[in-house]
């Protein structure tokens, strides 16, 4: 039977998610794409293990995850009850509800029908009561917002989810979701957006503005952009890489030879700070303060400790953050 580390609490910061009273650790794990029936068990396990005793408290996933969809929240569950069932209270679970997950025209979007029963489906394969946190995963160009918003309303008032985001929600987007669920009593409480050193747009289209304004708090995800910033990459695309196979998510005419040359330059600031390519991605991320949490995934413990590790260091001076910027933005 699984004991959680006496100690667990011990090096991980925690940050105040907007103005609510909910703390995240400065790194969640991403159930992602490691969680499905094509990953053994007991690995996954091992992950979810040892990111607690690692002072990860957060489990982030989304009706879709996988493959094949709702497998993710299935591998949970079991997860949960073999392992975790005496410290639910002490774990922050969310999950998300957007994309396509059924056939007909109930199956994705933001009505409020799909939402609720989508929400539904995920406590059943994870064998919770409520989530911690329930997103709306991506907006609705047909669905009034008012019904989308509505509709996360109505999942904290049936007592479903404790907290509700959005994700991929554009910064106009964004107040205006928030505009709604503060007039119906229930506050956004957090922002789901891609954030990386390569993937600035939270920062030019006035996402990171907007959170701050509203005192909304914000997760990155692919704050290591698909493995671009792992270092996997520094000599070219390795055979086994996602760039390497039919990934939608990274092909292998974005990794050019411009890009490889700015992941060499990166790889080397790093490693005068003490970090891997990868710890100084995620501690840029999570500088001064502006990100509550960023999302990794893990193919193995061994590979979360390494991200873990990044909170080792979440510093940057001012030369560092000019040198990283003229790298990037070329």
């Amino acid at each position: 039977m699984y004991t959680a580390h006496p100690d667990r609490y011990a090096e991980m910061p925690y940050r105040r998610t907007g103005r609510s009273g909910l703390k995240l650790p400065a790194l969640s794990l991403g159930l992602w794409h490691n969680f499905g029936p094509d990953r053994p068990v007991e690995t996954q396990r091992a992950i979810l293990r040892r990111a607690f005793d690692l002072g990860v408290t957060h489990f982030d996933l989304a009706n879709n995850y996988g493959p094949p969809p709702g497998s993710a929240e299935s591998a949970l569950g079991d997860a949960l009850r073999a392992d975790f069932a005496a410290y639910r209270d002490e774990l922050v679970i969310s999950t998300k509800a957007g994309y396509l997950m059924w056939p007909g025209p109930y199956g994705e979007w933001g009505s409020r029908k799909y939402l609720l029963s989508s929400l539904d489906q995920s406590l059943s394969r994870m064998g919770l009561e409520y989530v911690d946190i329930f997103y709306s995963h991506r907006p609705d160009p047909d669905t009034p917002l008012e019904e989308t918003m509505g509709a996360l309303h109505t999942a904290v008032q049936q007592g479903k989810a404790l907290y509700v985001g959005v994700s991929n929600y554009s910064a106009e987007q964004t107040r205006e979701a928030a505009r709604i669920l503060a007039e119906l009593g229930t506050p956004l409480v957090i922002h789901q957006p891609r954030y990386s050193m390569l993937d600035r747009r939270p920062e030019t289209g006035g996402l990171l503005e907007a959170l701050d304004e509203l005192q909304v708090g914000s997760i990155a995800y692919s704050p290591l952009e698909q493995g671009l910033l792992t270092g996997r990459y520094l000599n070219g695309i390795p055979e086994d890489s996602r760039a390497a196979s039919d990934s939608p998510f990274l092909n292998s005419d974005a990794v050019t030879e411009e890009l490889v040359g700015k992941l060499r330059t990166l790889h080397e600031i790093a490693g005068s700070r003490g970090q891997s390519l990868a710890q100084m991605a995620l501690a840029w991320v999570l500088r001064q303060g502006r990100v509550t949490s960023a999302l990794v995934g893990a193919s193995s413990p061994r590979q979360l400790e390494d991200s873990v590790a990044a909170v080792g260091n979440l510093d940057f001076d001012a030369d560092e953050l000019a040198r990283i910027d003229k790298i990037v933005k070329g």
